[in-house]
């Protein structure tokens, strides 16, 4: 299939039981004349995924959980793809057009360059497919593009603030790109003093003011690392260096992101704060089809904030920004790191503010090295990183400016 195709596109769900997937197989199943399921893949929910097997029937199904395949219901007509390499397989199927890949950490670097070597197009939410792979990732993307095309056209985002971005920057230049400016909602701690947010429980990070997420990405909200990553995704997506990427504290989550131009116009992208919107775009590009999502009235629009976020409070943000400035293998390290540390805060083995100062630890630790790794190289680091995050002790220090 070539991007932009109108024929009915045959999609792969990868991470089909998280909160991304699921909600992807919404907007997927309110467009039956656009969209085919031919692949589910998931980790262990099983009974998620059986569910989601009965109403779809696709060709492909894939689940990582030895254990709980004992009671997975694979549908006539159907096959099971097993083995390390089964995200893999399914990407570069031909009976799939389109990969949307939900599934997190850097094992999904794997079916991402799989997908777009073959030519097929990618929707992405998985942020280790750029913050930690962004080098090895967008080459592949532009080789699709060509010298007319768009990379995005390949490797589509499916970030809300990312999503705003490329649709702002649709029929307009590179070149007349004056600064990218990512909004951030501020999370539960927005107006939090340093000396309560040290104290924060899993219970008050998960209490996200205004989006429905899963629980890893509802925390990195609350420390600001989601966005600091998102400003690494940003510097691979668009070409744009780390000087010309702002982040801005918008509590009501309506606008999802800005281009400023050289002429001094800002382009804004609004919406509601859900996911389905973004996703759909993502699937549908460049068409745009009814989503099933609700509308925001402008009349009925709130009052619009917007305010510098707090480096001090919040540590993630400058964390993230200094580790991409620094290299794949600085960022990669960070991105590992996170994952390991939010574990262990929801666990009740780390503190908070613990999160920020053993990611901090986990770059100086693992960030030198081969300044291009690649995907053997930033497998093994990931392996190393999760590790050493596992039973790190960090100190109070680390995340200090």
């Amino acid at each position: 299939m070539k991007a932009g195709d109108r024929r009915r596109t045959r999609v792969a769900v990868l991470g089909s039981t998280g909160s991304i997937g699921r909600q992807a197989l919404e907007v997927l199943a309110a467009h039956p004349d656009s969209f085919e399921v031919v692949a589910l893949a998931a980790g262990r929910d099983v009974d998620t995924l059986n569910a989601q097997l009965a109403t779809h029937q696709p060709a492909l199904v894939a689940l990582a959980d030895e254990r709980t395949a004992v009671r997975l219901e694979v549908p006539a007509g159907s096959r099971r793809v097993t083995g390390g390499d089964a995200l893999e397989d399914i990407a570069r199927s031909d009976a799939v057009d389109l990969v949307l890949v939900a599934t997190g950490g850097v094992v999904s670097l794997r079916p991402v360059l799989a997908a777009l070597a073959e030519g097929k197009v990618v929707a992405t939410a998985n942020k280790e497919t750029l913050v930690a792979g962004g080098h090895l990732v967008m080459p592949l993307a532009r080789r699709l593009a060509g010298v007319a095309g768009s990379p995005l056209d390949w490797l589509r985002p499916i970030d809300s603030e990312h999503s705003a971005i490329w649709q702002c920057l649709n029929g307009e230049r590179t070149a007349d790109i004056a600064r990218l400016v990512l909004t951030a909602s501020g999370g539960p701690f927005r107006q939090w003093p340093a000396e309560r947010i040290a104290r924060a429980t899993p219970a008050d990070a998960l209490a996200h003011p205004t989006w429905s997420m899963g629980a890893k990405i509802t925390v990195d909200s609350a420390t600001l690392m989601n966005k600091g990553l998102e400003v690494i995704e940003a510097h691979w997506l668009y070409d744009v260096g780390y000087d010309l990427i702002d982040v801005v504290i918008h509590p009501q989550s309506v606008v999802h992101s800005l281009v400023e131009f050289a002429d001094g116009s800002l382009k804004a992208q609004l919406g509601p704060p859900d996911m389905r919107i973004p996703i759909q775009y993502a699937l549908t590009y460049p068409r745009r089809l009814a989503a099933p999502a609700a509308r925001l009235a402008a009349a009925a629009l709130p009052a619009l904030d917007f305010e510098a976020p707090d480096d001090e409070r919040f540590p993630a943000l400058r964390l993230a920004r200094d580790a991409g400035r620094r290299g794949p293998r600085a960022s990669a390290a960070l991105i590992a790191a996170d994952e390991t540390a939010v574990a262990r805060f929801l666990a009740g083995t780390l503190d908070f503010p613990g999160i920020s100062r053993l990611c901090a630890e986990a770059v100086e630790r693992f960030g030198d090295g081969d300044e291009s790794p690649d995907l053997a190289q930033l497998l093994e680091l990931d392996a190393a990183v999760h590790e050493w995050a596992a039973t790190a002790r960090p100190s109070a220090a680390s995340a200090q400016p």
